[in-house]
């Protein structure tokens, strides 16, 4: 049974009329881009052949209204312009196709074909993409793939739009930045589980879209739920001014590795004198630490790229755009836009250092964090996506960790053990929750929040707490500026009023653990190993690849699983023969004599060694609590 969400409370719609009285609505430059170029809106959504809608904008056709006391105005205007799609012309020649995902693709047309560069997150939407460029421009056969970092929404469409034949014979050339494969095949395998839960959580994947619901994710509106792929890139680009001319576009490269992605890089298009940022210039604040999880990004790097941007291309540039959002015309504009994305980043790391120095933690720190007033009224550099509070605490913890310092916290209980000796402090569970529920009445929610956790905590059965619960997440939902924060905040209240959602989308795809390397795959064995399990087990494998002449020795004591690539002595318990290209196989179709056998390996010595293996792995849980304990 769903439930029905609640009104937003006087509190919230307090604070909805100052924010109104606070920000410069009466600039509408924004508007008058977003919609710049357009040459036809998407026409209908994207479906699966067996039925399922992967992609329908349509659905946030409410957002043409005015906005509702549910929804900051903020994020409301921000959800306005995301959602404003179809096929764009850029410049003559440049054209992008926007709002038929969380990310764009952008199209460059060359002498006879065109450049695809970034191709949305699945296989579906990619190709209808594609298939809405050619219905007006025409079917130009694709020449290039420029993948400008290595998050999945940038990649993982490009079967929608290249075959791996027509790479491999040299029709379609791929470039990518330095490290791009092993980082985009990490990401998603090592911590891909945790990530994809918790996406289901940040992109608001299972909340309904409407006013009290899914309304964006401020970088864009949601991710799809089609098919991701992966290719192996043709051509990495590793040094910044480095050139490439495909089909008579000439392209200039610029490294930025570990900004927004540890593998980037952006494109500058000399001939249309058009930038693409990629992902570390768009209209918002980005993320320093995702909320899905995620390594934490380097702002003072981030700063000192846009400089080097500026430095760059700043002279002659009349146009930029990224992969997510709108473009930027004129040269004065696109300066100013640029060295304000620049300053905000710098701003934030000298400021935090600053403070850190001072002794303020991090949630301190991102307390008095205030912005100066020409970065506080740009549009571009409001927290739609990554946020002032959770950016500071991400600079915090990557220069001090999560420690901060004090001893009470070093060895703290817990969730589940702090929650229960609160709730006998407080005097018992409804002395808890009547607390929480007193909080809330006060529209102070964030102590309601910390209140009716301690008590779901406690006792995840007492219907009271969870209500109220999930009662504050709704106002704090209702609230946010940042598309992000209402997400998680509303699917929190989601999963304690009608049970949990799962892992909508899943980036752990064949195509993308098809491209482990024999150390990365043997990785992502080891951290499914159970350590306690594993205690009194010893065994060993031998991994023999016949196309590329490399041998592994796999040991597994003392509840871990290590390899070396060094010759062993003596002989395995076990030894599996294959080529690098079958290998992957161990990952996606287990290490049972039947899955080896059909996979074209080659298993000899004692047959039970992997089914020993196999009794210690402990995979992931997409389905883990996030709201509960």
């Amino acid at each position: 049974m769903t439930s029905t969400p609640r009104d937003a409370s006087a509190a919230i719609r307090s604070q909805h009329k100052d924010a109104v009285g606070s920000l410069p609505f009466s600039d509408t430059r924004d508007f008058e881009d977003a919609n710049r170029g357009l040459i036809s809106p998407i026409e209908e959504p994207v479906v699966a052949g067996d039925g399922t809608v992967l992609w329908d904008n349509s659905t946030y056709d409410f957002l043409a209204g005015d906005c509702p006391d549910t929804v900051h105005a903020s994020l409301w205007r921000q959800s306005q312009l995301a959602a404003v799609d179809g096929l764009f012309e850029v410049v003559p020649g440049i054209y992008q196709v926007r709002g038929m995902d969380l990310s764009n693709t952008s199209i460059v047309e060359g002498d006879e074909g065109i450049i695809v560069i970034d191709t949305l997150l699945s296989v579906e939407t990619g190709a209808a993409a594609l298939a809405l460029y050619r219905k007006h421009r025409g079917d130009r056969p694709i020449k290039a793939v420029v993948i400008t970092h290595s998050h999945a929404d940038h990649f993982g469409g490009i079967r929608g739009f290249v075959s791996q034949e027509e790479v491999e014979s040299g029709q379609v050339r791929i470039f990518a930045p330095e490290g791009f494969l092993e980082h985009a095949v990490a990401e998603n395998v090592y911590a891909g589980t945790a990530m994809n839960r918790r996406a289901g959580y940040m992109y608001g994947a299972a909340l309904a879209r409407g006013p009290r619901g899914g309304v964006g994710a401020g970088l864009g509106q949601t991710v799809s739920i089609g098919t991701i792929s992966l290719m192996e890139p043709t051509d990495i680009v590793t040094t910044t001014g480095h050139e490439e001319t495909v089909d008579g576009v000439r392209m200039v490269f610029q490294m930025a590795p570990d900004t927004e992605a540890p593998s980037e890089f952006l494109v500058y298009l000399p001939a249309f004198r058009a930038l693409c940022a990629a992902e570390d210039a768009t209209h918002t604040l980005h993320n320093l630490l995702t909320l899905r999880g995620a390594l934490v990004r380097d702002p003072n790097g981030w700063s000192k790229y846009l400089t080097e941007t500026i430095d760059l291309f700043g002279a002659e540039v009349e146009v930029v755009f990224a992969s997510h959002h709108w473009p930027t015309w004129g040269n004065d504009r696109v300066v100013e836009f640029l060295a304000t994305q620049r300053d905000l980043y710098a701003y934030l790391h000298d400021q935090t250092l600053r403070l850190l120095n001072k002794g303020l933690v991090g949630p301190e720190i991102a307390e008095e964090m205030v912005l100066p007033p020409a970065l506080e009224n740009a549009w571009n550099t409001r927290g739609y996506y990554g946020s002032i509070s959770h950016n500071v605490k991400a600079i915090y913890q990557r220069y001090l960790g999560w420690f901060d310092g004090n001893p009470a916290h070093l060895w703290e209980h817990t969730p589940v053990e702090r929650a229960r000796r609160y709730v006998d402090l407080a005097g018992g569970i409804d002395a808890v929750v009547q607390g929480a529920r007193n909080a809330f009445d006060a529209g102070d929610y964030r102590w309601a929040a910390e209140l009716a956790n301690h008590a779901v905590f406690a006792q995840p059965d007492h219907a009271p707490a969870r209500e109220v619960l999930a009662d504050t997440y709704e106002q704090l939902g209702y609230g946010s500026e940042n598309g992000t924060w209402r997400d998680f905040y509303l699917s929190g209240a989601t999963e304690l009023r009608d049970g949990q959602f799962g892992t909508p989308t899943e980036t752990t795809a064949p195509d993308v653990i098809g491209q482990l390397t024999p150390a990365m795959l043997f990785d992502a064995i080891a951290i499914q190993v159970n350590g306690p399990a594993a205690w009194d087990e010893q065994l060993s494998i031998d991994v023999i690849l016949t196309d590329t002449d490399e041998r592994y020795r796999l040991r597994l004591a003392n509840g871990v699983l290590t390899y070396s690539a060094r010759p062993q002595p003596g002989d395995a318990d076990a030894a599996l023969t294959t080529t690098r290209r079958a290998l992957p196989t161990l990952a996606q179709g287990g290490l049972s004599a039947d899955s080896l056998a059909a996979a074209g390996i080659k298993l000899t010595g004692d047959a039970s060694t992997l089914g020993r293996l196999t009794a210690v792995l402990d995979p992931g849980d997409q389905d883990f609590a996030i709201v509960t304990p």
